[in-house]
């Protein structure tokens, strides 16, 4: 390994763009999917707005998008990037494609988080009177709060993931940076040190994430 002539520069811009692309997918995806798993969790049988052809369809597309391999995602909707940011190349070109794939995911954890809130506190403050916009925002979100930051965390680990498929089509990042420095140019000290970097910012969120749902379910209970 040509440990002396690693291109430092080059790597803390592939860094930086890999921050980028993970802030900003993050900063669609969650409020899309945070909506989109509301919803199908409300329209669900025995729920509040029960509606079944649309608790179907949002589940079907839900689904679908989410058995797309990224990879694939990122060739497909090539089209609706350029539509959208005028390229599907660089990190712009990789910010829509990783909204379409993330923010299915985050729905579904979104989903799961609400179902597993109880349902005696939400039967209660209905027969309270309390208007059901309210309960949604006040109760059952709140309720659902530490595993909705679970979600958003496994969400971000994912980003990250796909954030490094994106080099295949030139998406910047330390994941090109690995195909073109590491692998194309037969330097695998390059693709180490991205490997490494890839490593410490999955545990980083991981151990953030974790903290951050700790100290809500705490305080929660307290509350209870």
């Amino acid at each position: 390994m040509q440990w002396d002539n690693i291109p430092w520069p080059l790597i803390g811009q592939a860094a930086r763009e890999t921050l980028v692309m993970l802030g900003a997918s993050l900063a669609f995806s969650v409020p899309i999917g945070l909506v989109v798993g509301v919803l199908v969790f409300l329209t669900s049988p025995g729920n509040f707005w029960q509606q079944n052809w649309v608790y179907r369809g949002l589940s079907l597309v839900v689904n679908v998008l989410r058995s797309v391999p990224f990879v694939i995602l990122l060739i497909y909707v090539m089209p609706l990037t350029r539509m959208l940011v005028g390229t599907s190349i660089g990190v712009s070109g990789a910010i829509p494609p990783l909204v379409i794939a993330a923010a299915p995911f985050f729905a579904r954890m979104t989903e799961i988080s609400l179902r597993e809130v109880d349902r005696g506190v939400l039967e209660a403050a209905e027969a309270m009177g309390t208007p059901r916009l309210v309960i949604i925002w006040r109760v059952l979100l709140r309720e659902a709060r530490a595993g909705l930051i679970a979600g958003v965390t496994l969400t971000a680990i994912n980003l990250v993931s796909y954030t490094a498929m994106a080099g295949v089509i030139g998406g910047g990042g330390l994941g090109d940076l690995a195909i073109r420095y590491g692998y194309q140019r037969f330097r695998p000290d390059v693709m180490f040190v991205t490997v490494v970097l890839l490593i410490v910012l999955v545990q980083l969120l991981q151990s953030g994430g974790d903290r951050l749902v700790r100290h809500l379910s705490r305080k929660t209970h307290n509350e209870k």
